[in-house]
């Protein structure tokens, strides 16, 4: 049994979101290399790095297209899922991965404009999207959303971030209850610290603690996530929805 028998994804569309970069590249990696085909969102200043993933999986035999689009923008989603239609007809996965973290800084030195830049493209982003594909994702699809373990283990420069995150989890909830109707399953993953990723920025005693928090004496990476997300895409994950799924290598903190 080879890595992707576990969760084959031939003859799947995935749409993934913010996916030219860290997490998302690592997804998007994924789910091509399980045989689906994806469609690559990407955000501005990231175009480059998009069209040499794409370009890199195709050389690999692999079925890839990018489209751009700002999250924060009300028509992005449906631009989104209108070119997945029209290069592969149909859509059965959504990764909601694109998300910003916005300046690190105590909730007290935030302005309203900061707190509303992250909210539109992280949770009104992933509100969009959720609309869209109870319009146009296929019965039986999958919805994964890229949440945070900074909703459960707070940290004191990302109090906007983790709120906008916990706005995720909530609606992965409701909604999966909503698009259960449609066979359709709706988890949230939770990365703990990843690197390359967000925590890059973070000094190197603090990320030293928390590779000491884990069993395992490390930091989580990328492909870590995709793995996970790869799953909850497949058919074997059918009886799991509403779930949120922490992944932090065990770290408490």
């Amino acid at each position: 049994m080879t890595r992707n028998d576990v969760a084959s994804l031939e003859g799947k569309v995935a749409i993934v979101t913010g996916g030219a970069r860290n997490i998302g590249r690592a997804i998007v990696e994924r789910l091509a290399t399980a045989g689906a085909s994806v469609m690559v969102n990407f955000g501005p200043g990231t175009q480059d790095e998009a069209q040499e993933l794409a370009s890199t999986l195709t050389q690999k035999g692999r079925s890839v297209g990018i489209v751009a689009g700002d999250l924060s923008e009300p028509e992005t989603a449906g631009a989104i899922f209108d070119r997945t239609l029209e290069m592969w007809g149909r859509a059965d996965i959504l990764v909601n991965n694109g998300a910003i973290t916005g300046p690190r800084a105590k909730i007290s030195q935030l302005s309203t404009a900061h707190f509303d830049e992250i909210f539109a493209v992280n949770a009104r982003g992933v509100f969009l999207m959720m609309q869209q594909a109870m319009a146009k994702l296929s019965d039986n699809g999958r919805i994964v959303s890229i949440a945070s373990s900074t909703t459960l283990y707070p940290q004191p420069d990302l109090g906007v971030y983790a709120a906008s995150k916990a706005a995720v989890k909530a609606l992965s909830e409701v909604f999966a209850l909503e698009a259960g109707q449609r066979g359709i399953t709706v988890n949230t993953v939770m990365p703990g610290p990843v690197v390359p990723g967000i925590f890059d920025a973070a000094p190197p005693a603090r990320q030293k603690a928390i590779q000491q928090a884990s069993p395992f004496g490390r930091l989580g990476t990328p492909a870590d996530i995709a793995d996970i997300v790869a799953f909850l895409a497949s058919e074997e994950s059918r009886w799991i929805t509403g779930q949120h799924i922490l992944a932090n290598g065990g770290s408490q903190r």
